[in-house]
């Protein structure tokens, strides 16, 4: 209006607006009441305090739209799906089936999933020791072959036999 204001009070702007929203068939969330310092999660639906919460200098409110735990959970998600190419479900189903055990070392708990790095197909889930190793030997069967027999013992470079006959390893 010319006056500034508005015709409707907030409340009858408020009814109006929902009444609009569900004649097209959506639904508008009630306004709950929240305590000054606070904040709703839509994803946990639980009210938490402003600590509880990443700053976001891009929202009206300063903080970032869900909670640090639902935030972290969201984010999580996202990454398997994005990086792995499956859910978190899997990842648990997974984790299960090797009764929360690295399938390598069988001692450490596998959490972290590993994958080929050329074809990106999840080979299964393995401890962080076990996962760095293979990733540092960079998916190279024969240069885990050889950690291995150097592990056993067994001489993995050419033993000289007699003079300029060498001996390779089988």
């Amino acid at each position: 209006m010319s006056d500034g204001l508005q015709a409707y009070c907030r409340e009858c702007s408020a009814e109006y607006y929902r009444q609009r929203q569900e004649a097209k068939g959506k639904t508008v969330r009630a306004k709950v009441p929240v305590p000054r310092g606070h904040k709703p999660c839509p994803r946990c639906g639980e009210i938490k305090a402003h600590s509880e919460w990443e700053l976001n200098a891009t929202t009206s409110d300063g903080y970032a739209s869900y909670c640090n735990a639902c935030r972290a959970d969201r984010n999580q998600q996202s990454y398997f799906k994005r990086e792995c190419g499956i859910a978190l479900a899997e990842r648990d189903e997974m984790i299960a089936s090797r009764m929360g055990l690295c399938a390598i070392c069988l001692k450490a708990p596998a959490v972290h999933v590993d994958h080929c790095h050329q074809t990106g197909r999840v080979r299964g889930v393995l401890c962080f020791n076990c996962n760095s190793g293979i990733g540092l030997l960079r998916d190279d069967p024969a240069a885990e072959y050889r950690a291995a027999d150097y592990l056993e013992g067994n001489a993995w470079k050419p033993t000289l036999v007699a003079p300029g006959v060498y001996q390779l390893p089988s």
